[in-house]
Order: structure tokens, then C-alpha cells, then sequence
């Protein structure tokens, strides 16, 4: 167990990616803090899906768009487990169309839940981090984030903003023992890749070396490898978990 006894949060824990590495940690030994948007009976299950005898998960319901939510996650999540270790920032939405389309709201919901939420949980965990020098702050952006996508202007721009963010942030705090990371997943087989049609698929595939859609499983890992003492010496990097696309 790579994370015996270690504490953390993960936001947008609830589904696909995020389900994935709350699974991934909370199996290797880690209690986990996930937070959720929407459904309480969700959480709930999910915190009995995935609990061991040696390490539990918790929902939170926060909106991750929202500075004083991740305040109040951090506050839980210390008085629930007793300190936090590792913080992953998974939280995302879409809302797609082409930029001429695209209205400003659609523009800000995506940037406040996937670039602003980065911000909001890392400057309120960091505090914590600081007082004991050690944490590992490992972000969720995409291979979109790198080459682009039509369609996706705000979420391409939220996830690049996340890898900016990322190496900004571990220049700041590879002094105090803090790692920050980021993993940025290809085409990972999630809720939106199930809405895709077999033309669609089969299009996606061909830029992907591989000829597979990754599993939430592959970027869980990922995660847990730089949340670990494996990654002491690694920060600032961005690992595209993509099955070859971007290369």
C-alpha cells in the first residue's frame, strides 16, 4: 500500500475519472475526502462502495466553482480525518459548442469549475500544507489542454490554464516540500465518451497509437504515483496518460 495512513481530498469524486482515483487511493491504504455537486444518495453509496477496513472515503458536497465551499471541504476534511496530505483537483464540467455559438455564461461556468476550483482548493489547503512542509497537490487538465480542440474554447482554455497553473504553483512550493503535478488524460471511457456514436469512436481511435479508449483505472494511477514518495524528486511535469495521441 502506496499511501498507508495518508489523508486526502479529491474533488468531483462521484463518477468516471474521479470515482476512479478515489478507488485507486482509498485502496491503497489513503482516507479520502471526495466532493460531489449533486446527489447525497450517490455519495452515500459510494462511500460504502469503497471503504476498506484500513481506509475510508467520504463524501462532501461543495461546488467546486466556489472559494468558501473548498474552505469549508478543507475544515471537514481536517476535523474528518485529522490532517490532509495529498490534494487531487479532478473537478470539471463541459459545455461544448463552436465559439460562435458559445455564450458567455456556458464560457464562465467552465472556467469557474475547472480552472477556478484549482485556485480555490490549492490557496485553501495550502495553509495546512505549509505548516507541516509536505503535500502532494497532483491536477487534472487534458491532452486537449496541449493541442487544442474545435468546439471546446472554454474547456481547452480551462485545461490549459490548469498545466500554467500547475508549473506556477510548483516553482512557489518545491522550497516548503510540496509537489504539484498534473495528468492530462486522452480519451478516457467515462459517461462523455459513452454518448459517442461508432464513427465518432472510430475517429478518436485513429489518432490514438494504441487503438483504445483509456480506463478510469490508467489515470488513477497516475494520480497514485505522484501522490506517492515514488514522485519525491518529480514536480512541475505534466504526464499525458493518452495511449500515444498527443506524441
Amino acid at each position: 500500500m502506496k499511501l498507508l495512513n495518508k489523508k486526502a481530498i479529491v474533488t468531483g469524486g462521484t463518477r468516471g475519472i474521479g470515482k476512479g482515483i478515489v478507488k485507486e487511493l482509498v485502496d491503497n491504504g489513503c482516507s479520502v475526502i471526495f466532493t460531489y455537486h449533486s446527489s447525497d444518495e450517490t455519495a452515500r453509496k459510494i462511500e460504502q462502495e469503497l471503504s476498506t477496513e484500513t481506509a475510508k472515503a467520504f463524501g462532501f458536497k461543495a461546488d467546486a466553482s466556489s472559494f468558501a465551499a473548498a474552505d469549508e471541504t478543507v475544515k471537514f476534511a481536517l476535523e474528518k480525518l485529522g490532517g490532509v496530505d495529498i490534494l487531487v483537483n479532478n473537478a470539471g464540467i463541459t459545455k461544448d459548442g463552436l465559439l460562435l455559438r458559445m455564450n458567455e455564461q456556458d464560457f464562465d461556468l467552465v472556467i469557474n469549475a475547472n480552472l477556478k476550483s484549482v485556485f480555490n482548493y490549492t490557496k485553501a489547503i495550502l495553509k495546512t500544507f505549509l505548516g507541516q512542509r509536505f503535500g502532494k497537490i497532483v491536477n487534472i487538465s487534458s491532452v486537449v489542454g496541449i493541442i487544442g480542440n474545435a468546439g471546446q474554447a472554454n474547456y481547452v482554455a480551462s485545461k490549459a490554464g490548469v498545466i500554467g497553473m500547475t508549473k506556477s504553483n510548483a516553482k512557489e512550493l518545491a522550497s516548503r516540500n510540496i509537489n504539484v503535478n498534473c495528468v492530462a488524460p486522452g480519451f478516457i471511457e467515462t459517461d462523455m465518451t459513452d454518448k459517442l456514436n461508432d464513427q465518432q469512436r472510430e475517429a478518436i481511435l485513429q489518432n490514438v497509437p494504441i487503438k483504445r479508449l483509456g480506463k478510469p483505472d490508467d489515470i488513477a494511477k497516475a494520480v497514485l504515483f505522484l501522490a506517492s514518495s515514488d514522485a519525491d524528486y518529480i514536480t512541475g511535469q505534466v504526464l499525458t496518460v493518452d495511449g500515444g495521441m498527443v506524441m
